[in-house]
């Protein structure tokens, strides 16, 4: 019973851990726009792009603490950025530049 006790806990653990590594929050790139439109993440974490628009996008991230440019990204594809520093990014779409995205990392 005591062995059962700590197989399950074991498998639990894991399974916490394994939910931890997955890091990452979505971002849906529709209509010439990022939604949602701001989000707080942790330093560490990455953000995936999903082009759900008809048309291109692209991606790009320049501040004094990182510098991130996509290629153009076709509909349907994600794209994932991580976000190493504290700091408050804008993100935008070289191609349509009123996409805006704020993105607050702590």
């Amino acid at each position: 019973m005591r062995s059962a006790t700590l197989i399950f806990a074991g498998a639990i653990a894991l399974t916490v851990s394994a939910a931890r590594s997955d890091d990452s929050h979505m971002i849906v790139q529709m209509s010439r726009a990022f939604h949602p439109g701001e989000v707080t993440i942790l330093r560490g974490e990455a953000l995936v792009f999903s082009n759900r628009d008809d048309f291109i996008h692209q991606i790009y991230v320049k501040s004094d603490s990182m510098s991130f440019d996509s290629d153009e990204q076709p509909p349907g594809q994600n794209v994932s950025v991580s976000f190493p520093a504290n700091g408050t990014f804008a993100v935008r779409c070289r191609i349509h530049p009123r996409m805006n995205l704020t993105v607050h990392v702590k």
